[in-house]
């Protein structure tokens, strides 16, 4: 409290001592105190301004003024039209009989304080005090970076924020927009991370000048996992690919198998292509060797897993035996319809029977004449 007030009384005698040097008159016309009868003082209402706008300081002046003058704090700025000030951002806005006007521009935190205009006249002094306030918009100071970790950690982030008002923080998942996580703090804990946690983390601090947004990106690594191998069926001769694949952070690594030997890129015309989470292994010709049991194996520096893949072979008919099929095919047909006519106890063979079963059999002799020629083309 004794320091408070020696800084106050401090104050007032150099504003006094400014006034009394500001106001001394050749004709030798008296200059009242703040604590003189004849003079008044006045208390305006506080002034808020953003940071960066610009703010005007203006009292009434009366009839007779002899003198006036702007202060900040104990410097003049204006006494009457003749600046004081060497700040470039002061400057002259009105003076006449009735009104004494300034203006600072671009406000900084520094311009916040007290600003008193004082006014002399032939027969009083005139004070007239207003509190500048300095609001400045929210700034993120501090903020984690972006993080890498492994799956099963647990991780802390950051997010430090100046400004005036005192701004709020807060932090939310905002990528994958699914995951609902969300704190009223500057901190955000994550407890035994897991994959579904990996994304985009966005930090808010806000006052009632402004937002500051920033976001941090948090990977997590896990080990792979293979989806279950397809067995794939390939004619002799043809084409055929095996595939697998993988998910994993960082991305899965590679390797095949036959049995327990390697299988390389290139060896015995077979192909290895691997594009991201997928390896596609090609047979380009396949032989009977080739037939058989595959394993795919994905790995990264946190694990690796396998699945298992059968190329088996797949028969192509021929033409002989097609035809065979083809013939077995008509003859139970007809030995069925034969079959059926002649069925019962009082069935009787008659003529138009007879020419039925004639008919029959051509048209199945011409139907297969007909297949062998087609088959020699």
């Amino acid at each position: 409290m004794r320091v408070s007030g020696y800084f106050t009384a401090s104050w007032k005698s150099l504003t006094v001592m400014s006034f009394r040097l500001l106001f001394l008159l050749p004709s030798g016309l008296p200059v009242y105190s703040q604590g003189d009868s004849q003079s008044d003082n006045k208390v305006m209402d506080n002034i808020t301004v953003r940071q960066g706008d610009t703010v005007s300081l203006s009292c009434g002046q009366g009839d007779l003024v002899t003198h006036s003058a702007w202060l900040n704090r104990s410097s003049i700025m204006y006494a009457g039209e003749d600046k004081w000030s060497v700040d470039s951002r002061v400057s002259l806005v009105t003076l006449n009989q009735d009104e004494f006007t300034i203006k600072i521009e671009n406000v900084d935190m520094t311009d916040e304080g007290q600003y008193v205009c004082a006014v002399q006249t032939r027969s009083k002094a005139t004070t007239t005090s207003v509190h500048v306030i300095v609001q400045v918009p929210p700034k993120i100071t501090s903020l984690s970076k972006d993080l890498v970790v492994n799956e099963g950690s647990n991780v802390s982030l950051i997010c430090a924020a100046s400004g005036k008002p005192d701004p709020s923080v807060s932090w939310k998942i905002i990528s994958p927009s699914a995951q609902s996580l969300s704190s009223e703090d500057e901190y955000l804990e994550i407890q035994s991370i897991s994959r579904q946690r990996a994304g985009t983390y966005e930090c808010t601090a806000i006052n009632d000048v402004a937002t500051d947004v920033q976001t941090v990106e948090l990977t997590v690594n896990y080990a792979p996992s293979v989806s279950e191998g397809k067995d794939v069926g390939v004619t002799l001769g043809q084409q055929g690919v095996l595939q697998c694949e993988a998910d994993a952070v960082p991305a899965a690594d590679f390797e095949w198998y036959r049995d327990d030997r390697r299988i390389f890129n290139g060896f015995d015309g077979i192909e290895i292509e691997d594009s991201g989470a997928l390896s596609k292994l090609t047979f380009f010709n396949v032989s009977e060797g080739d037939y058989g049991n595959y394993t795919c194996v994905a790995m990264n520096k946190l694990g690796s897993a396998n699945t298992s893949i059968v190329l088996f072979v797949v028969i192509e008919p021929t033409s002989s035996t097609l035809l065979q099929e083809t013939t077995s095919t008509v003859l139970e047909q007809t030995g069925s319809e034969s079959h059926t006519e002649l069925e019962g106890p009082d069935a009787v063979q008659d003529g138009n029977s007879a020419s039925r079963e004639a008919l029959t059999s051509t048209c199945l002799l011409l139907v297969l004449v007909a297949l062998q020629l087609l088959l020699k083309f």
